[in-house]
């Protein structure tokens, strides 16, 4: 499974080599941190996994010596090392430009928020495919945009005060007790996976 996982990040190796710059570039804007690593990871996520769509490729993998639940395991663990190389690039990114270190909750908060990201969009996609998540997507920001003209027209000030509130936490028991809930999620939403992509057909 491990191959797999390598596998995974030596396709990834040029889209790292072009978004890489792009968030340094980004870090030197000033923009938020938590913000950044969260677009950057959902889209290096999901491109690797949108790489083994095809099922010219699903049926290779099912030829190798791999289990489906390896297989699988290997996006969720995948995902886990994208997140964590994400993550140290903005760390050493932020600290070389700004001479700032990003605080430990802030990290938390964006594992949490792409975590549950994956676990939404994971079975899904195992379900139908990436391409109709995407359009899932576009159709979510379609209603935000109405929501956010017509009925709450302060519902981004609204997201960033619970952002706010989040991040002003001071115990750290707390956020443990927030980042439990998404590890279960992750967890569940990776046997849920596991079980998709067992009955599937190629």
């Amino acid at each position: 499974m491990f191959n797999l996982v390598l596998k995974d990040i030596l396709l990834q190796k040029k889209t790292l080599m072009i978004l890489l710059p792009i968030l340094f570039f980004y870090l030197f804007t000033g923009a938020s941190t938590s913000y950044v690593a969260i677009i950057f990871c959902i889209a290096i996520i999901m491109n690797a996994f949108a790489l083994d769509e095809k099922s010219s490729i699903n049926l290779l993998l099912n030829s190798l010596p791999y289990t489906r639940k390896e297989i699988v395991s290997s996006k969720y663990i995948g995902a886990i090392v994208f997140i964590i190389l994400v993550l140290l690039t903005i760390f050493i990114g932020n600290w070389i430009i700004h001479g700032e270190i990003i605080q430990w909750k802030q990290l938390l908060f964006t594992i949490s928020i792409v975590a549950i990201f994956v676990s939404l969009s994971f079975p899904f996609s195992y379900l139908l495919k990436s391409q109709y998540l995407m359009i899932a997507m576009g159709v979510s920001f379609v209603i935000y945009m109405i929501i956010a003209n017509k009925f709450i027209p302060d519902i981004n000030d609204r997201i960033r005060e619970a952002v706010q509130t989040v991040l002003s936490f001071s115990n750290s028991q707390q956020y443990l007790l927030l980042f439990l809930p998404v590890v279960i999620l992750y967890s569940f939403s990776w046997m849920l996976s596991i079980r998709i992509y067992s009955k599937k057909v190629f």
